[in-house]
């Protein structure tokens, strides 16, 4: 493989690093703890960009680190805002930055990942943050 496929690897893993410290860095206002999910998502990136490659790779790795820590911060303050638990969605989230780890190694997929975790993020919380009324809406007043 090419050096576009390490690279690629670079920014997918980065972007799964991002997702998952994005759903570990503490809740406070949006502005802080979106610029210390980037900052921490970007020195990791770089640091799985080196760990990979060269310059080249730990630049992609920094950037996907950005891209995921910003969408993972959206997603898990819309759900904490529409009533889910710290700890349950910071599993859940963590996990899909794993799967997205793993699917950094397809060729291509890594870049596709950098480039789609913002804009899912951005499309979910547009989609609404009410919370789901469930059976409650069954039930007599």
């Amino acid at each position: 493989m090419g050096s576009w496929y390490w690279i690629g690897v670079a920014a997918g893993l980065g972007a799964a690093a991002g997702v998952a410290i994005g759903a570990l860095v503490p809740q406070g206002r949006l502005g802080v703890t979106v610029g210390l999910a980037a900052l921490l998502a970007v020195v990791a990136g770089i640091g799985i960009g080196l760990l990979v490659g060269d310059w080249a790779e730990a630049a992609a790795g920094g950037i996907g680190g950005l891209l995921g820590a910003v969408g993972s911060v959206l997603v898990v303050s819309g759900a904490l805002r529409a009533g889910g638990t710290r700890l349950g969605t910071a599993v859940l989230v963590v996990v899909v930055g794993l799967g997205l780890a793993a699917l950094a190694f397809v060729p291509a997929l890594g870049y596709a990942e950098a480039a789609l975790v913002p804009l899912l993020a951005v499309r979910a919380s547009r989609r609404g943050s009410s919370r789901y009324a469930g059976l409650r809406i069954l039930a007599k007043d």
